[in-house]
């Protein structure tokens, strides 16, 4: 049954409403949630990626003649950048990935825990695991 209120609007004599309203506003804060999570996780990858791009066939190949006027090691920086330098960063890019992937992860689980959704899938399956 509803009741009608001075403005003419209608609302809800039971709580059974408001325990649907709240399980709406949580259900739409945790799909906020997740599309900022993957908002973040895609620009990481896509900055990383650039990087990539940068040390790898931009330095090793097009900026060959520039790189190759400064020494590393006794070899031209060209010669450098072609053979190795795109192997070591691109190590560091997987590095600065998972540590930047992680501290994300963490944020995203706060903020679930924060909307009061009790224990994460991590939690589960760490007490799943450890029986």
């Amino acid at each position: 049954m509803s009741q009608s209120n001075d403005s003419g609007l209608e609302r809800p004599g039971d709580g059974q409403s408001m325990k649907m309203d709240r399980e709406t506003l949580v259900r739409g804060a945790v799909d906020r949630e997740r599309k900022r999570f993957w908002r973040a996780n895609l620009t990481l990858t896509f900055a990383l990626l650039a990087v990539w791009f940068l040390l790898g066939p931009l330095a090793g190949i097009v900026f060959v003649e520039q790189l190759n006027e400064v020494k590393l090691g006794g070899f031209p920086l060209g010669f450098w950048f072609a053979q190795q330098g795109s192997i070591v960063g691109f190590i560091v890019i997987l590095l600065v990935y998972a540590i930047w992937m992680g501290r994300l992860d963490a944020v995203h689980r706060r903020r679930l825990e924060s909307l009061g959704l009790g224990e994460t899938p991590d939690a589960a399956a760490k007490e799943g695991g450890a029986a």
